[in-house]
């Protein structure tokens, strides 16, 4: 059988950019092998020497984020006046991770006891698979890759085929800064049968999926036949914001906006419902019209575009899809009339950033994940019917409440279903706090000190002290 060939296409022109080439069953099969024999000789180095090594590639990132984010923007259509962004929080990210990681990995006494030592240790797993997604594939790498090696693991990566430079680049960059051969590697794929016969591969330990909610249940189902098989998953959200009739419109309707439109929408965390408070819904329709006015759609390359396009044309169909069905049902289309918005660029997967009003739960941009520019907005009456139309989804990533009244906003976010609640702010993974999935948005949590507990195991010590 011939080996199989990865191309990545171009958001942005549709034409063929890159190849690679993937493994053959034998070279596949030697990853999670070699991954072992080096993970015996890994978690025997001090956690000192660990953190000098990911620091010192975390500072080659750095230097090299230039370059890094001209590839992001040839690869995954994000516009290069945002580019390297992701690159200086993904290394502020990984800086954060190893000043926590002496408290994180740090041993635990038990209760004192005369003539013992008794305490638990948190010992590495072994080879880590680590199965992330195009869209912010620096951030998202940072948040499995970082710990595990922190933690005395080796790292298995695939990349999305929409950017697979991000693997080779990072394998480089961790053997300049003094990681063992081995310790990472890398293969490309599209074919899952060659993932789900990684994942059965009995060294692997765990998997750490980033993606949809069917690749991640995909990734469980391989998994499902191993009992000492972790699985970690980060998937998709369907975010709310709630508008309270006492914000700051022009300010609340800045932030909706980037929260709903950055990055094509095409974020797990971005705000796909907006729910405003019948008193300032007209008033606060306008402000949103007047802040996407000033958007630029058009060629990523142009540090005067602030949308880019979206990473397929299937993702496009899909996209348009949902605003049509939202206007079948008695939606409005209430995006403000713009030259760029009426005719982008014809060659790339071009989706106007679309502002939708009369939106209920019937429709599908209120229930499925959109993944894109589409900012679908609904009125409600109340505090509390705003919570219930908040809490009715099938996933829980993130939630966001506007508000001047913080102590009012606080309290709602207690009764918000959601692994992250935001008061007037959003789409906002802080690396101290827990990124954690509600419902189906996924399993596991990664960032802060808990992020860390899926890459060890626990490990009780009783030493009695010999009688003498």
């Amino acid at each position: 059988m011939a080996p199989e060939t990865i191309t990545t296409i171009s958001p942005t022109t549709n034409k063929p950019i890159l190849e690679r080439t993937g493994p053959t069953d034998a070279e596949l099969d030697a990853l999670p092998k070699t991954a072992q024999r080096a993970f015996l000789t890994y978690r025997k180095t001090s956690l000192a020497t660990r953190k000098t090594i990911v620091a010192k590639a975390l500072q080659l990132i750095s230097d090299r984020q230039d370059a890094l984010a001209q590839e992001l923007t040839e690869q995954m259509g994000r516009p290069i006046a945002y580019a390297a962004k992701e690159i200086t929080t993904a290394v502020a990210r990984g800086q954060y991770l190893v000043n926590i990681a002496d408290k994180a990995l740090q041993d635990t006494p038990g209760e004192p006891q005369a003539g013992f030592t008794r305490y638990i240790k948190k010992v590495p797993l072994g080879p880590v698979l680590v199965l992330f997604a195009w869209n912010y594939p620096y951030l998202i790498l940072v948040n499995s890759l970082i710990p595990a090696l922190l933690s005395g693991n080796s790292v298995i990566l695939k990349p999305s085929p929409q950017t697979p430079t991000i693997v080779e680049h990072m394998h480089a960059i961790f053997l300049e800064a003094g990681l063992a051969p081995d310790v990472l590697q890398y293969f490309h794929s599209g074919d899952f049968a060659k993932i789900e016969r990684l994942v059965q591969a009995p060294e692997i330990q765990l998997v750490c999926f980033t993606g949809s909610v069917a690749g991640g249940l995909a990734v469980q189902q391989a998994a499902a036949g191993r009992v000492d098989c972790r699985v970690g998953l980060e998937l998709g959200g369907k975010d709310p914001a709630y508008i309270r009739p006492d914000v700051d419109l022009a300010w609340a309707a800045s932030e909706i906006v980037d929260g709903a439109v950055f990055n094509s929408g095409q974020s797990c965390c971005s705000l796909e419902r907006i729910y405003v408070h019948a008193s300032i819904h007209d008033a606060f329709i306008a402000a949103l019209q007047q802040v996407l006015a000033g958007y630029t759609l058009g060629d990523p390359s142009d540090t005067a575009t602030n949308i880019g396009p979206v990473i397929s044309r299937a993702a496009a169909q899909r996209i348009q899809s949902h605003i049509d069905d939202a206007v079948a049902q008695g939606a409005t289309n209430a995006t403000p009339d713009k030259k760029t918005f009426a005719s982008p660029p014809s060659a790339g997967n071009y989706i106007p950033p679309t502002l939708l009003t009369n939106c209920t739960h019937a429709m599908t941009v209120m229930r499925a994940e959109t993944f894109g520019p589409v900012i679908p907005v609904q009125s409600v009456g109340s505090d509390a019917e705003a919570i219930a139309l908040m809490n009715d989804s099938h996933f829980g990533l993130t939630a966001s409440i506007w508000t001047k009244d913080t102590a009012a906003g606080h309290a709602l976010a207690h009764d918000v279903d959601a692994g992250t609640v935001f008061v007037n702010r959003c789409d906002y993974p802080s690396p101290d706090l827990a990124w954690v999935g509600w419902k189906e948005s996924g399993k596991g949590q990664t960032l802060s000190i808990f992020g860390f507990e899926q890459f060890s195991r626990l490990k009780s010590l009783h030493v009695k002290a010999y009688p003498l």
